[in-house]
């Protein structure tokens, strides 16, 4: 295991992963389990700064995959918008999710802030806490909740089951500020793609630069803005020995 590496229970009533082709019509249909996007996105609420990236390592499916399904009035866009969807969400899940923290290497202004005990202490106290902002699973209707776990507590619903494959799915969306080479040059955001498999009730993940994946460019993108003094303190915050 990695020195910055964090373990984690999250777990809720509710997820809804979104299958984007489902979207189409108005209605949503959950992915049977989550998205590497997604489980980035729950471990940067317990704790992130743009100083690093989180790179989830893998998840761990405790209980059963079921479903339910659930009429939702939209927002009406149009006359024409439905007035009435149907979402299909997963239903009472729970996930231990591994993780690890990387420098984000395209922002050499947050150097100084590079200090790897600091923010491996503070997330393992903010998952204590049940994360800094709120935890979602998948969509904002879908409340999650977040504790300290360990690997040892991984015998989950399909720990006897060999193998289970999902077809393809979307990993997750590289942004800007976190491409390489060319894409970074260009500021290309870009969708990822794979076809995740389950060995005895766990997801490997590949990290998002691996040449296994499948790459769909969405277009040029401006990264979000962190400039001192507009909405970031940098590392200043933490200037003093011991302020953390």
């Amino acid at each position: 295991m990695l020195k910055n590496s964090i373990t984690f229970k999250v777990y809720g009533k509710y997820a809804l992963f979104t299958d984007p082709l489902t979207k189409i019509g108005g209605e949503k249909f959950s992915y049977d389990v989550p998205t590497y996007g997604a489980l980035k996105g729950i471990t940067e609420s317990i704790y992130w700064k743009p100083t690093f990236i989180w790179v989830i390592d893998e998840v761990t499916v405790m209980k059963p995959i079921q479903t339910q399904s659930k009429g939702v009035r939209p927002l009406r866009y149009s006359s024409d918008s439905p007035l009435l969807s149907i979402y299909t969400y997963l239903y009472d899940v729970e996930y231990i999710v591994k993780a690890h923290f990387e420098w984000n290497e395209n922002r050499p202004d947050l150097a100084k802030d590079r200090f790897e005990q600091k923010h491996w202490e503070i997330a393992e106290r903010m998952i204590e806490r049940g994360g800094r902002r709120d935890i979602f699973l998948g969509t904002r209707e879908c409340q999650g909740y977040v504790e300290p776990c360990d690997l040892d507590s991984k015998d989950g619903f399909y720990a006897n089951i060999a193998q289970r494959a999902f077809g393809y799915m979307v990993h997750g969306i590289t942004y800007p500020d976190e491409q390489t080479g060319e894409a970074y040059d260009k500021k290309l955001m870009s969708v990822r793609l794979w076809r995740p498999v389950m060995k005895h009730g766990t997801i490997a993940f590949p990290r998002p630069d691996d040449k296994s994946l499948i790459i769909r460019e969405i277009g040029p993108r401006e990264g979000k803005d962190f400039s001192e003094g507009v909405n970031f303190l940098g590392w200043q915050e933490f200037e003093q020995k011991g302020a953390w």
